[in-house]
C-alpha cells in the first residue's frame, strides 16, 4: 500500500478519490470505492435533495462524503434552500465544492467539523481555497471529462504544488484530469501531490449510473473523439459561469452547434427536449458522452472496488521501480 497525507488523514488503504460526478456517482458507486480503501463521494452536482437522500440510502453504513457544484448551492441559497445542510447533518466523511468562490459556505462547513475539499482549475482558486480553509484542494486540468477550464493537469498540480509548499504546507493536494491507472497515481505523487481524484474510470465502472450505450461509445472512442463544449449546457438550460465547459464526447449535435452558439440559443428550447430524450434513451449521437481525454485508455467495465485496487497496485509497482533506479 502507498501511504500518504492524504491517507492518514481520511484512514485511507489507497490515496485514491472518486470524482462526484452528478447523476453519475450515485451511492453504490462511492460506497464501493471507500469498501475498497479510497474515499468515495457521492455527486450531489446540482442539489436535488430527494435525489441525494436516495443515493445515501444505496451507500448504507459506508464512510463516504458528497460533492456539490457551487454555484447550483448559490442560486439554491438565493431562493431561500439550502441542500448543503442535510448532507453536513449526516457527517459526511468530506464535502467537496467545485466550480465557483468556496467561502459563502466555508464557514457553514467548517462548523461541522466536516473536511472541506475545493476543486481548483487556476491559481486564483487555488489561493482562494486556502483562504477558505481548504483541507484538500484537488488541482484539475482540462483533460477531465465533464466541467472545468483551460489549463493542462501536469503543469497545474506542479504549479499548486509549490504554492502550497511555501504559502499553506498543511494543505494536502490532489491530482484531477487525465488520471486512469497507476501511471497517473504514481505519476501525481512525483509532482508533489498526496494522492488523485479520479472521474472517467470510475464513470466506467459497474456501480456508475450511466447507460450502457454511453459506455460503449466510451470503450469505442480514444482522446481524439473528446471535445470541450458548451452546447450541452445551452441545451439543458444551464447557467455555467462563464470559463467553465465540458469535455465530451463529438457527436452529431457538438458538430451542428458547438459553433454556432447563437443558432443554438435561437431554438434551444426544442433542442432542450430533444436532447433530454436522447439522454434518457442513451442516444450518443444526440445526448452527449461525458468522459475525459482518458476514454482511449478505458477498454473494460469493472468494480469500483477492483479499480481501486488495481490502481493502488499498479503505482505502488511503478514507485518501487522508480527508487530502484540508478541516478
Amino acid at each position: 500500500m502507498i501511504k500518504t497525507r492524504l491517507t492518514e488523514a481520511f484512514d485511507l488503504r489507497h490515496p485514491i478519490i472518486s470524482a462526484p460526478m452528478a447523476f453519475a456517482g450515485g451511492g453504490a458507486l462511492a460506497a464501493a470505492v471507500s469498501h475498497a480503501g479510497g474515499l468515495g463521494l457521492i455527486g450531489g452536482g446540482y442539489g436535488d435533495n430527494a435525489w441525494i437522500e436516495d443515493q445515501y440510502q444505496a451507500a448504507g453504513n459506508a464512510p463516504v462524503g458528497c460533492g456539490f457544484i457551487t454555484w447550483s448551492l448559490m442560486d439554491h441559497r438565493a431562493q431561500g434552500r439550502d441542500p448543503l445542510a442535510p448532507v453536513l447533518a449526516r457527517n459526511p466523511k468530506a464535502l467537496m465544492l467545485s466550480f465557483a468562490d468556496p467561502m459563502p459556505f466555508a464557514a457553514q462547513i467548517n462548523a461541522a467539523n466536516v473536511p472541506l475539499i475545493v476543486q481548483v482549475q487556476t491559481m486564483a482558486h487555488a489561493r482562494r481555497a486556502v483562504e477558505a480553509g481548504a483541507t484538500v484542494i484537488v488541482a484539475q486540468g482540462s483533460e477531465a471529462g465533464g466541467h472545468g477550464a483551460k489549463r493542462g493537469t501536469l503543469p497545474l498540480v506542479t504549479e499548486v504544488a509549490d504554492y502550497l509548499k511555501t504559502e499553506s504546507p498543511d494543505t494536502l493536494l490532489v491530482a484531477a484530469g487525465g488520471i486512469v491507472d497507476g501511471r497517473g497515481l504514481a505519476a501525481a505523487l512525483m509532482l508533489g501531490a498526496d494522492g488523485v481524484l479520479m472521474g472517467s474510470r470510475f464513470w466506467a465502472s459497474e456501480e456508475a449510473l450511466v447507460h450502457p450505450k454511453m459506455l460503449e461509445a466510451a470503450i469505442a472512442a480514444t482522446g481524439d473523439d473528446t471535445i470541450r463544449s458548451s452546447v450541452m449546457d445551452i441545451a439543458r438550460h444551464l447557467k455555467w459561469p462563464e470559463g467553465y465547459t465540458a469535455r465530451v464526447l463529438k457527436n452529431a449535435f457538438t458538430e451542428r452547434w458547438h459553433n454556432d452558439i447563437e443558432g443554438l440559443l435561437e431554438v434551444a428550447d426544442s433542442e432542450a427536449a430533444r436532447w433530454r430524450e436522447a439522454w434518457q434513451a442513451g442516444d450518443t449521437a444526440t445526448a452527449n458522452t461525458f468522459v475525459g481525454e482518458v476514454t482511449g485508455m478505458i477498454a473494460d467495465i469493472p468494480k469500483a472496488g477492483a479499480i481501486v485496487e488495481r490502481v493502488g497496485a499498479e503505482a505502488e509497482v511503478l514507485l518501487k521501480r522508480a527508487a530502484a533506479l540508478r541516478v
